[in-house]
């Protein structure tokens, strides 16, 4: 009996402090009003035990289903930089913020390809298309002095780290150690040496940093191994970075998409060239183990995925503005398909479970290595 009591007030007590989240430092909405009348209903009516279980699954709702917009800054006299505006969601994002009539300074990795093209078009005074390899240094000096000129006192309100490189879903023991280092480069040094030089900027007008990171950098997925680390490795540096600037009023904040077809998955030119590098790279003994032919195909288990992948990026180009512009950002964001669901799977269900789920849902099984196959 007492056991089921303490349960209760836990459930409650839960579910009290998510409704305040919710709805007094994150904004409520019509839906979230109903789930809230929901679970204080639901404790005048149920059985001790079912109460907890109800309210928890409240909270569930209140934390991860219900929208959460709330009060919008003003986007006028606002100024935002934006990695990897070549394609995907940082060319979405740059043509969505210039709508919005903030300043944006574009950063693309080739300034005369055709998604930077693309922006100058837009004939935008507000939308300055620059030249931005993140892994250059100076490339990104030269960024940071033009910006000092432009935004003078006001400061930099927004830096949004949004470059980054997949490779091919590959076996980690079959991946070029190159491409660790590549991976770790672009998606997660290069992050952190854009905050660190523009970090002056942020903390003059106490803005915003956005940093995109992958719902492989808090799950395990297989073949994802350079990818997933370097994602993880920029969550840890976000979230500690988010604890350091709260006391210079400037907020940090993850997108972790899930699901989205950009341009992060090649092109045929990739594909071979990807089969290529890995024929080169592995072992004699790890080539015997797993095959030419199985090496072969996993450069189709990377169009797959871009097939199966939604096409509409605008879940994570409004996450990103909300983020930008919201009074009260949230920590984390997470837009598309099991985005949230596949990480709340993993942290809570057992080892044996999570992994099952997740070996089936990103295995491909059309083709097995040569040393697993039966003669």
């Amino acid at each position: 009996m007492e056991i089921t009591s303490c349960f209760c007030w836990v459930s409650a007590a839960v579910f009290v402090i998510t409704l305040l989240w919710r709805f007094i430092w994150g904004g409520g909405t019509h839906v979230g009003a109903l789930v809230g009348a929901l679970g204080a209903s639901l404790c005048f009516i149920l059985p001790p035990v079912y109460r907890g279980v109800a309210l928890l699954g409240c909270s569930f709702i209140l934390t991860f289903v219900t929208e959460r917009r709330g009060k919008m800054l003003q986007a006028g006299g606002r100024a935002v930089l934006v990695t990897g505006c070549d394609s995907g969601f940082g060319h979405a994002l740059a043509k969505r913020l210039s709508d919005e009539g903030l300043q944006v300074f574009a950063g693309v990795l080739d300034v005369n390809g055709g998604g930077a093209q693309q922006l100058r078009e837009r004939g935008s005074e507000k939308l300055k298309v620059l030249q931005l390899d993140v892994t250059d240094s100076a490339q990104i000096e030269t960024v940071h002095q033009y910006i000092c000129t432009q935004v003078e006192d006001t400061g930099l309100w927004g830096l949004v780290n949004n470059a980054g490189v997949l490779q091919c879903p590959t076996d980690a023991e079959l991946q070029p150690i190159t491409w660790y280092r590549r991976c770790m480069d672009v998606n997660f040094l290069s992050a952190v040496r854009l905050c660190q030089v523009f970090l002056p900027l942020l903390r003059r007008s106490r803005g915003r940093i956005v940093n995109v990171t992958s719902m492989a950098g808090e799950v395990p997925l297989p073949m994802f191994t350079s990818y997933g680390a370097s994602k993880a490795a920029l969550s840890m540096f976000s979230r500690v970075l988010r604890m350091e600037m709260c006391v210079w009023g400037v907020r940090v904040t993850l997108i972790q998409p899930g699901g989205f077809r950009t341009s992060i998955f090649g092109n045929s030119e990739d594909v071979s060239r990807f089969t290529d590098e890995v024929l080169a790279a592995v072992s004699p003994e790890a080539r015997e183990d797993y095959g030419k032919m199985y090496i072969s195909s996993l450069p189709g288990f990377l169009s797959k995925m871009s097939q199966q992948s939604s096409e509409d990026l605008s879940p994570v180009v409004e996450d990103m503005l909300h983020a930008l512009l919201s009074v009260h950002p949230r920590p984390l964001y997470t837009p598309g398909q099991m985005a949230w669901l596949l990480p709340l799977l993993h942290r809570c269900c057992p080892a044996a479970v999570s992994e099952f789920l997740i070996r089936r849902l990103f295995v491909p099984s059309a083709c097995r290595p040569a040393g697993l196959t039966t003669s």
